[in-house]
């Protein structure tokens, strides 16, 4: 695999994982080896301030091989997103998540407070966080985060947990292509399988975030196996370029 950065991190895996649902915090750890996974996003709400002499979340990941990605779940405004935000400098992270929710349903992300957030963290926090922020698969909303302060823009390939796939990979293409190559593209949510894990990679995303595909699959371990390999098969093929399609057929025979 070529290795890739954000900010200042340099990286090889370009999947990342969660590390909620799963069926205990033992089978989370082994998933997240299985995945060759180098950074993980864990909810701010799920981080305990002070510790109690039980081992928590964190006690299970391998901060010596992974980097926590925080994140903002659970925020329904841009001012409960910035308190979060700041929480997560207090506790030396340096890369955050920025997820604004919209409603319960669809758990699609409020455009409008989104954007709101990036904003307000960037005036209130400066750039001391790396700003990855949770949206939908819109063009001009991924273009509009960029140019407000956000480091990587994070396209729902469909709704959280749907298993879906990529519902509109025109769009990806379009978001791809207007950030250009010194903003990233991270698709995050709606994957279901390797294939789907593979179709975001060929779209031309830099990685890939999942959970709920690995934490609720029935064999976890190995589903986080098969997504490893789904993100490399479609990071080569991107690399290598496909033959574009055709509505007749091409003999593959010389004449």
């Amino acid at each position: 695999m070529d290795e890739w950065f954000l900010g200042d991190l340099k990286l090889q895996s370009r999947l990342i994982l969660g590390t909620g649902r799963y069926r205990s915090l033992q089978e989370m750890r082994i998933c997240h080896e299985n995945a060759e996974t180098e950074m993980v996003t864990v909810a701010l709400r799920r981080i305990p301030v002070e510790a109690d002499g039980q081992p928590g979340l964190v006690d299970f990941i391998d901060t010596r091989k992974i980097t926590l990605l925080a994140n903002t779940s659970g925020a329904y405004t841009g001012k409960e997103a910035l308190r979060l935000a700041s929480l997560a400098l207090e506790l030396e992270m340096k890369f955050l998540k920025i997820e604004v929710m919209g409603e319960q349903k669809t758990l699609l992300p409020d455009p409008v407070e989104t954007l709101n957030a990036v904003k307000m963290i960037r005036s209130e926090l400066g750039n001391r966080l790396f700003l990855m922020v949770y949206t939908s698969d819109d063009p001009v909303m991924a273009l509009k985060l960029k140019e407000s302060g956000a480091d990587a823009i994070m396209p729902a390939g469909s709704p959280i947990g749907s298993g879906r796939g990529i519902a509109n990979p025109e769009n990806i293409l379009m978001i791809r292509e207007l950030l250009g190559k010194e903003t990233r593209m991270i698709i995050d949510a709606g994957i279901g399988s390797p294939s789907d894990a593979a179709i975001a990679m060929e779209l031309g995303a830099d990685a890939v975030l999942l959970n709920t595909a690995v934490a609720a699959a029935d064999n976890a371990p190995q589903m986080a196996s098969a997504m490893k390999h789904g993100v490399v098969a479609g990071r080569m093929a991107y690399l290598a370029g496909r033959i574009p399609r055709k509505r007749f057929a091409t003999a593959s025979s010389p004449l």
